[in-house]
């Protein structure tokens, strides 16, 4: 493919291009099918969901108006006019309906000093967040008339607008960062303008072909705007690395006097065979999310394999044509002070002696004393894994996930102090043959009594009937309000004793319960189920991959578990920080007792797949220096040596994007970034540092063992010791290209 691409290099570009322009085109002109988040989800909640959309009922959003008098009752004049100027207001807005008063749903609190105006947005609940705002002005503007009294709105519309606002353009601000900051790390690696603009210009152009093909995927695997994301993130990163690992090798061999064309073509065989394996590695990783059964991990899966597919064919295509095309141009646009490096015969004998002298110090204490070596590293990273077996983790609450920074969470507060889980009701969805018949009438009058006399609600519980539809549903707040594990107590005990001694004694009726606490309490129930099948669908399948491409059991099993030595590592960091609140400041985080439910499987994917990357590069590398004819502990100190800078530059990109993301305001996203920064460092240095080495030496011929009960498995293996041999000194051209990664 490589020596293709350079012979034919213009047509390489040139189809590169048409391939991005044309699935672009054909993306955007046929759409991307977003995911519908209710139907996503398993269990109750997906019920629900399904019998609302076959009724034709448009989910909508609910709102309400907190009215609190510091001093009398509700039933003061002055409260009753205020209520009455809330309702009128918000009626002249023209956006909303059903608004109801508390006097007629008696939406008031036990001390009768708040009240609850409550309605519904109109259209979708979807679109709800951007047509509220004038209602939230008009609350407002009522709130002015009536400065002695507390006048406040919250709800799904009014919540998700706030949030939208406050961090929406803090996580756009951070994806458009992400580029930035890798050009400006590859500049410093390499010194020169176009040998840097190269891995990004990759990195981007596979990023927008992978969201044309993700809009035409998207009609069979529905997306969304965090499937987005990540494939951008997961884009970036496995662009850069395989762009790093294919230019470092072509820049190498022509510092060790090669011509450009055996450059070409020993880095096509060397690096590019080690960009596939990579490549296959991390989209058998992602294709574990498939496993979960979630819709937003389905679509994050489906997206990160489609961006590093189209990386991986990428970099053995299109970049060897570029670099044939370039020659020594890639060297232009030289940085001051960064780009002046030794030329000719300095670059050449680094580049035969192999490579970063900051290494060479590191390994040798190492690869001297190989037993301690593995000792201290392994010891350090299983004492920081260890705090991740007390690891809890749960659906982060609003006021986790975002502080108490907002106004719309003091809001919250307010109206879950005034009536206990009013912000976040129980919702029961209640289907029935005939919704107005006298048994299912009184079987809901009787569940609304129940939910109330078992203590799982304090009220009130409100019903709202569809009658041509044949559905009700019936709001109940839970009485652990924001104590999300008293809540889901409740939920619990509506689904096993309030449901089955109500409802469930009337024939053919359907009552799912849902809302935000029961979606929060099935989303974990799946996703900690879906943990066993996921993690040994990956581990087998990148064990048979390694197994398959090196040809030796050793070095699959340890791949395997250096590789969750990392996961676990970053497991025990998080579960430090943002369970335990060690450090948490530093961050500019708080304590959130949990970590977010979804998060350690999300985690373990993405890490599995990313660290793979930097292990096969230097597995590769040791093994064909094996070939060579040097000793294990040679290639071992020769393969570290020559490959740790493009993994040291490749780790610090993905470290200093990841990191933005754990500057964001929002805890889970804060979660993710540390958590992927963390173990992205480790990987990088700790385990293929000083671990991966160290285990070798001891390990020595060891190795390469394969047993011979094994040897019937094919031979995907390919040696270029034989070209990658430098050429005489005379035969060396007169201007090689020096190594800066």
């Amino acid at each position: 493919m490589g020596g293709w691409s350079a012979r034919h290099r213009w047509a390489a570009v040139g189809g590169w291009l048409l391939f991005v322009i044309a699935v672009m085109v054909i993306g955007q002109s046929v759409g991307r099918t977003d995911l519908d988040q209710s139907r996503s989800m398993a269990g109750e909640v997906n019920q629900a969901a399904t019998i609302i959309d076959d009724a034709g009922l448009q989910d909508k959003a609910g709102e309400m108006v907190l009215v609190q008098t510091p001093h009398g009752t509700v039933t003061d004049p002055a409260v009753r006019t205020a209520v009455a100027d809330v309702v009128g207001a918000v009626r002249a807005t023209g956006l909303t309906t059903a608004i109801t008063s508390p006097y007629d749903t008696q939406a008031i609190s036990e001390d009768h000093r708040s009240a609850l105006v409550r309605f519904d947005m109109r259209g979708s609940a979807d679109d709800a967040p951007d047509h509220v705002q004038p209602v939230l002005d008009a609350v407002a503007k009522t709130q002015r008339a009536h400065p002695d009294l507390r006048i406040e709105e919250f709800g799904d519309a009014s919540g998700n607008h706030a949030v939208n606002n406050a961090f929406g353009s803090d996580f756009k601000t951070a994806e458009y960062s992400a580029v930035p900051v890798a050009l400006a790390i590859l500049l410093i690696a390499f010194g020169a303008l176009v040998a840097a603009l190269l891995p990004v210009a990759l990195a981007i152009t596979a990023f927008l072909g992978a969201g044309g093909v993700v809009a035409l995927v998207s009609h069979a695997i529905p997306m969304s705007d965090t499937a987005n994301s990540v494939m951008l993130l997961v884009g970036l990163a496995v662009g850069v690395d395989y762009c790093l690992f294919y230019l470092r090798r072509e820049r190498e061999e022509r510092a060790a006097g090669h011509d450009a064309a055996t450059a070409l073509r020993i880095a096509a065989a060397t690096s590019g065979r080690a960009v596939l394996i990579s490549g296959f590695t991390v989209i058998v990783a992602m294709a574990g999310m498939l496993f979960t059964g979630i819709g937003d991990f389905k679509a994050m899966g489906m997206a990160t394999m489609i961006v590093v597919a189209i990386a991986m064919f990428g970099s053995v295509t299109v970049l060897p044509a570029l670099l044939s095309i370039l020659g020594e141009r890639v060297e232009k646009g030289r940085v001051p002070l960064i780009g002046r490096r030794s030329r000719g015969a300095g670059a050449r004998a680094q580049a035969a002696h192999g490579g970063s002298r900051f290494w060479r110090t590191v390994l040798r204490p190492v690869l001297r004393h190989p037993k301690v070596s593995t000792l201290v590293a392994g010891g350090a990273l299983i004492a920081l894994a260890v705090p991740a077996f007390s690891m809890h983790t749960a659906n982060l609450t609003t006021q986790q996930e975002l502080g108490d920074g907002l106004p719309i969470i003091k809001t919250y507060e307010h109206i879950n102090a005034a009536f206990p889980g009013g912000p976040d009701p129980a919702r029961v969805v209640v289907k029935a043959d005939a919704i107005n018949a006298p048994q299912v009438k009184k079987a809901i009058a009787d569940f609304r009594a129940e939910a109330v006399r078992s203590g799982a609600s304090t009220g009130p519980v409100t019903v709202t009937v569809h009658s041509e539809q044949n559905v009700a549903q019936i709001d109940v707040p839970l009485a652990g309000g924001s104590d999300r594990a008293k809540a889901e107590a409740d939920v619990r005990l509506l689904r096993d004793q309030v449901r089955p001694d109500t409802l469930g004694k009337v024939g053919g009726v359907r009552a799912p319960v849902t809302g935000e606490t029961a979606s929060s309490m099935d989303f974990t129930h799946k996703i900690t189920s879906s943990v066993p099948p996921v993690f040994a669908f990956v581990i087998v399948f990148a064990f048979l991959l390694m197994l398959l491409s090196f040809r030796s059991l050793t070095v699959a099993l340890t791949s395997i578990a250096l590789n969750l030595l990392s996961v676990g590592a970053a497991y025990g960091v998080l579960t430090l920080v943002f369970q335990h609140g060690v450090g948490a400041s530093l961050v500019g985080a708080h304590s959130s007792g949990a970590v977010v439910a979804w998060l350690p499987l999300f985690l373990f994917v993405i890490l599995f797949g990313l660290s793979m990357d930097y292990h096969v590069f230097v597995v590769s590398r040791i093994r064909e220096a094996r070939s060579r004819g040097l000793t294990t502990k040679g290639a071992i100190e020769h393969g570290i040596t020559t490959t740790a800078g493009v993994v040291t530059s490749a780790a610090v990109i993905m470290v200093a994007v990841f990191a933005i993301f754990g500057t964001l305001s929002m805890q889970s996203m804060k979660q993710m970034g540390v958590g992927l920064a963390c173990a992205v460092l480790v990987d990088a240095t700790v385990i293929r540092g000083v671990l991966l080495p160290a285990v070798m030496t001891l390990l020595g011929e060891r190795n390469w063992y394969l047993p011979r009960w094994l040897r019937w498995l094919p031979d995907m293996t390919h040696d270029e010791s034989a070209a990658s041999e430098p050429p005489a000194a005379g035969d060396r051209p007169r201007h090689a290209v020096p190594d800066r990664v």
